[in-house]
């Protein structure tokens, strides 16, 4: 069953006085859970094996925008037996991509989980998690739960983060940049020799990727970035925050005309791409920076 959340995460740098103030509001301690997530490379949305002691144990698939303002997230939980056996598994189908540490203090108000998060190698953070319940405006009522708890909790606009933990301990450009190495190293390219690869975030923070597929017909030859994107609209997305290009034999790799009016259609012109290779410092650009004065959807609406 697909269950729905509206959340919002900050950083918290006094957990002792956000727990006072959940406290005076009313909210009841459940106390001190030790989670372990285990992020796999999924095809669609995210994926992680959640280790917080027998029978808690949970798959947790979701999608959730990365967003500084209360998000809608759609999740599914499944009851793991056997969390070993599941994680060497799926680690050998999809690949482990990080793993999240955390001691977290819960507490409930109304329909709202209130974290309080300890994340190995982040440090301190506050997240809130309000359950949409059925009915015509459940959404909004969740929504506004949270922002009245923003305020009695007294979040500031600075220490609002828009990212998961997953993707804050990862160097973002980085995995962009090696999933779009992985996908040049199975490019179809016998005529040119020139293997390239790419790699898209999707609004929902998933990796797509896709490399060149070359055809003895020139024309009918497909650029990297073009089978990245479809991947992305394949498992539902529609718009990009990010991109990498990485190519065999170029350090740098800008896309070629057609591929910049293609990103240009999934990503505003703040979107950053990534051009270099995995572990290297690359070199940023931004979509707006490739393709000045673009033609938009915009000018097919007047």
């Amino acid at each position: 069953m697909v269950r729905m959340n509206v959340e919002l995460k900050a950083r918290d740098p006094d957990p002792d006085a956000t727990g006072a103030r959940c406290l005076a509001l009313g909210a009841e301690d459940r106390g001190v859970l030790r989670q372990r997530d285990t992020y796999f490379a999924a095809p669609r949305g995210r994926l992680k094996l959640r280790e917080q002691g027998r029978p808690d144990d949970q798959l947790v698939a979701y999608r959730r925008p990365d967003a500084t303002e209360p998000a809608q997230s759609a999740y599914r939980l499944v009851p793991v037996g056997d969390p070993d056996a599941l994680r060497e598994a799926l680690d050998a189908a999809l690949g482990t991509v990080v793993v999240v540490a955390k001691r977290r203090r819960l507490f409930m108000w109304e329909n709202v989980r209130i974290h309080l998060d300890e994340v190995e190698g982040l440090g301190t953070f506050l997240e809130l998690e309000a359950l949409v319940g059925e009915g015509e405006d459940a959404l909004g009522a969740a929504r506004d739960k949270v922002t009245r708890l923003r305020a009695e909790l007294a979040v500031q606009d600075g220490a609002l983060v828009s990212a998961g933990y997953a993707d804050l301990l990862l160097d973002r450009p980085q995995a962009l940049l090696r999933a779009a190495d992985t996908a040049m190293r199975n490019a179809y390219a016998p005529y040119s020799g020139f293997r390239v690869g790419a790699a898209v975030r999707g609004a929902t923070g998933a990796i797509y990727a896709g490399a060149n597929v070359e055809n003895a017909a020139y024309p009918q030859s497909q650029c990297a970035e073009a089978s990245a994107l479809g991947a992305l609209v394949t498992a539902g997305e529609s718009a990009i925050t990010a991109a990498a290009v990485v190519a065999e034999r170029l350090e740098r790799c800008p896309p070629c005309g057609g591929c910049r009016q293609r990103l240009a259609e999934f990503g505003p012109a703040g979107t950053p791409l990534y051009l270099g290779r995995p572990g290297d410092v690359p070199e940023v650009v931004t979509l707006g920076q490739l393709l000045p004065s673009s033609f938009g959807r915009e000018a097919l609406q007047r």
